[in-house]
């Protein structure tokens, strides 16, 4: 039987599995991101040889941060440092020696909930909040993509924001004011010093207030059907954060309908049953 492989590369963990032809899961497995990208190739060359098991590989679908050219599948993800200007896809090509196809991680987790997570509306927005905040737009299940095929970078949106400590707001981009660094994991322990799970109800609700201002935005200038919210300090905030951020991304608009907003069906594994589905998609 061939299969396919789909492989979440995050910048805490590595995710891979293999898939039968209806996108069923077989074999899973995960290891921590290595610092350097020549310990972490091989890592993924070894991965994918035991989740193959022996069995032929049809392609293989790879999630991984932005920015990228995804056409080309060069990788260099704005939280991996010595992971920039990679030719992935052509290293996974000639090491794998099959079709390999790579995007945003968030655009693949878009994708996921598409195809898995019975996510069926025509403008599908999701958001992952992790180690760093971006998010992908489906339009009738299909990519959207921006000038010259370029991934539009939702987390780096300014907002009207509300913090205790906005001297140390400080986004990777360098760029002022960027909502994923007020409300991304990376974020949190920039303007906090701890880990999000160690945050308290005041501090969670600045985090819900910022992330709604967000949504605001996204909701004016996208009008999605639905908003999705993935990642672990998306997940780790629970209904709480959930319901504090779309009251107030509700409280805030006033000219556009307000979209649905929900935590993915699909949990901590979105990217990666993307990554199967993109390799399914074969584009």
């Amino acid at each position: 039987m061939s299969i396919y492989i789909g492989f979440d590369i995050g910048g805490t963990k590595l995710l891979v599995a293999a898939a039968d032809h209806n996108g069923n899961i077989l074999r899973c497995e995960r290891e921590a991101t290595p610092r350097e990208f020549d310990v972490g190739l091989t890592l993924i060359k070894s991965m994918i040889n035991r989740v193959a098991a022996g069995e032929s590989i049809t392609s293989i679908g790879v999630a991984i941060g932005g920015p990228m050219d995804w056409r080309q599948g060069i990788v260099s993800p704005l939280h991996q440092p010595e992971w920039r200007d990679v030719p992935l896809k052509d290293l996974l090509e000639q090491n794998v020696g099959c079709p390999s196809f790579i995007d945003v991680d968030t655009n693949v987790a878009a994708l996921g909930e598409f195809v898995f997570g019975a996510e069926t509306a025509s403008r599908l927005l999701y958001l992952t909040i992790s180690t760093g905040m971006g998010g992908g737009f489906l339009i009738d299940g299909c990519v959207y993509r921006g000038m010259n095929g370029e991934h539009p970078e939702v987390g780096h949106q300014a907002i009207p924001y509300r913090c205790a400590h906005p001297e140390r707001v400080l986004c990777e981009c360098g760029a002022d004011d960027c909502l994923g660094a007020l409300v991304s994991g990376n974020g949190i322990r920039c303007i906090y010093g701890k880990p999000a799970e160690e945050l308290n109800s005041e501090e969670w609700q600045e985090v819900a207030y910022n992330l709604g201002q967000g949504l605001r935005n996204l909701a004016t200038i996208y009008l999605p059907d639905v908003i999705v919210l993935g990642g672990g300090v998306a997940l780790g905030g629970g209904e709480s954060l959930l319901e504090t951020a779309r009251s107030i991304m509700e409280l805030k608009l006033k000219l556009v309908p307000y979209p649905a907003v929900r935590f993915s069906h699909l949990g901590y594994d979105t990217a990666l049953r993307g990554a199967v589905a993109l390799a399914m998609q074969r584009r």
